[in-house]
């Protein structure tokens, strides 16, 4: 199915002429719970990966984890035996955990120490360049694969670590790839598998990169063609501006969804070279303060019930408190070293 975001209220490059050769393309990735193959794009999925290739881990001796670590398989079992109560008091009206399942949930609050060996890293996007509008990587490649370390290192952060691969070239495929010993404690960093339905849009930079003459300008805007979805929210010109510029949710490209903190030049710690955006791994695709941006498939509500995973959070990441994390990455070579900014 395709995911089709609306049309935004106002054409703000005409309101703000400036804002014009601003534009930028991004492509939101809209996952949606499924079960890919090592063939197609995914967040969660399986990476196609050569048989004869190592797979990365993570050296790092310590991770800066407020509370011990999981293992996969606890996170992944807790997962499923939540899901299937929620399911049976959606259905019966029962009691959503048996007294065993509660105990064996206690059981994981303890957690476990970490391990001392190097940590295999995770598996979080798989994208096809054919899938993707504007997606490029170095000569020869076609598909991009991140992975991550499944634990806080700095800024409080996964430690993401990008592959570029001719998918063309892979003959033999690792069939049962490593897996991490140790993930955070609550697998916010463990991605449920999601197909993507991928939609390019235009995006313009948020209010905080303007120029001053130009934010100026904005306090003075009367934003009175309001989206149907926010017609009874008293929002500033800030909050209605952001109805046109930066789109939630998982993305490749665009601008940067500004926040808790004020920009600061990025630059390429190599070649001084200023980053672009590159992937967005968001903690869900609209909250109250973006439903304009809800894809008009998902507008209409659904018969079916819904488990653990919310509508807007089908991969069930959260980056700190419900922010992005975003991979900023060098212009100039693929070699040099990518940024991850949490905003």
């Amino acid at each position: 199915m395709t995911r089709t975001t609306p049309p935004r209220p106002v054409d703000i490059a005409s309101v703000f002429p400036e804002l014009a050769p601003l534009v930028r393309q991004a492509v939101r990735l809209h996952p949606r719970p499924g079960q890919p193959t090592v063939h197609q794009s995914s967040i969660g999925g399986p990476l196609l990966w050569p048989a004869d290739e190592e797979w990365p881990v993570c050296t790092e001796e310590e991770h800066s984890d407020s509370e011990l670590p999981n293992s996969l398989a606890a996170v992944r079992r807790r997962r499923a035996m939540l899901e299937e109560a929620w399911l049976r008091h959606h259905a019966t009206g029962q009691d959503l955990l048996t007294s065993e399942q509660r105990a064996y949930l206690a059981e994981l609050e303890a957690g476990h120490l970490e391990h001392e060996e190097p940590n295999a890293l995770l598996p979080v996007a798989q994208l096809y360049v054919r899938d993707i509008p504007g997606l490029a990587g170095p000569a020869g490649t076609d598909l991009l694969q991140v992975l991550w370390c499944p634990l806080d290192h700095d800024m409080v952060l996964p430690a993401a670590h990008l592959v570029w691969r001719d998918s063309g070239s892979v003959r033999d495929l690792l069939v049962d790839p490593p897996e991490p010993a140790d993930v955070d404690h609550y697998g916010l960093y463990v991605p449920e598998p999601c197909i993507l339905h991928p939609e390019v849009v235009s995006e313009y930079p948020a209010q905080p990169e303007w120029p001053n003459e130009l934010a100026e300008r904005l306090d003075n805007w009367d934003p009175s063609h309001r989206s149907e979805a926010d017609q009874e929210q008293e929002d500033s010109p800030e909050s209605a501006y952001d109805e046109h510029c930066v789109a939630p949710g998982w993305k490749v490209g665009g601008w940067g969804p500004w926040s808790f903190m004020d920009p600061w030049p990025m630059k390429c710690e190599v070649c001084d070279a200023e980053y672009r955006p590159l992937l967005t791994i968001s903690t869900g695709e609209w909250d109250e303060g973006s439903r304009s941006w809800i894809p008009l498939e998902d507008r209409e509500p659904t018969a079916d019930p819904i488990g653990l995973r919310e509508p807007w959070n089908p991969p069930m990441v959260q980056i700190g408190r419900g922010y992005n994390m975003q991979i900023y990455t060098c212009p100039t070579s693929f070699d040099h070293p990518h940024l991850e900014v949490m905003q």
